[in-house]
């Protein structure tokens, strides 16, 4: 209806005419109390917002020194972050003149990508921090959804 007459029926009825959906073709209105429509709106957000999952970044420091078991025992560490669905950021700290192979420590850092049981995405590729090398991985999406499907 023309929106003159649509705005006559709401001013009848004591309420106001709201548009719903305005890129619609024709545009969307409806006829309601428009304080009514905004707190159920705002409502509406608030549960959404509370039903997002904030996704931490926590953190694993290794050296290049570190032990075979002790890169057991931090991947177990980065394995149970991952599992929480966080993100993982880890820290190979470098000492000294050890800052002068790097190669060693990119190679420490593949060697701990797989010991860790979870399918790994690098979301950040190691790069030069104040102490070392640093990277962040995350969970391969992707995978898991492809072992679900095997597994039903």
């Amino acid at each position: 209806m023309p929106t003159n007459q649509a705005l006559a029926k709401a001013e009848e009825a004591g309420l106001d005419l709201v548009e719903i959906s305005p890129n619609a073709k024709p545009p969307v209105c409806k006829i309601m109390d428009y304080g009514k429509f905004k707190y159920q709106k705002e409502k509406k957000e608030q549960k959404q917002k509370k039903k997002q999952k904030k996704v931490e970044v926590k953190g694993v420091r290794i050296s290049l020194r570190i032990s075979k078991n002790d890169l057991g025992f931090k991947a177990k560490q980065a394995d149970k972050f991952l599992g929480e669905g966080n993100k993982v950021r880890v820290e190979l700290i470098m000492r000294g003149r050890e800052n002068a192979h790097r190669d060693l420590a990119r190679q420490k850092l593949k060697e701990f990508m797989e010991i860790v049981e979870h399918k790994v995405i690098v979301e950040q590729e190691p790069k030069k921090e104040r102490l070392g090398l640093a990277m962040i991985i995350a969970e391969d999406k992707s995978e898991a959804k492809v072992e679900d499907k095997k597994q039903e």
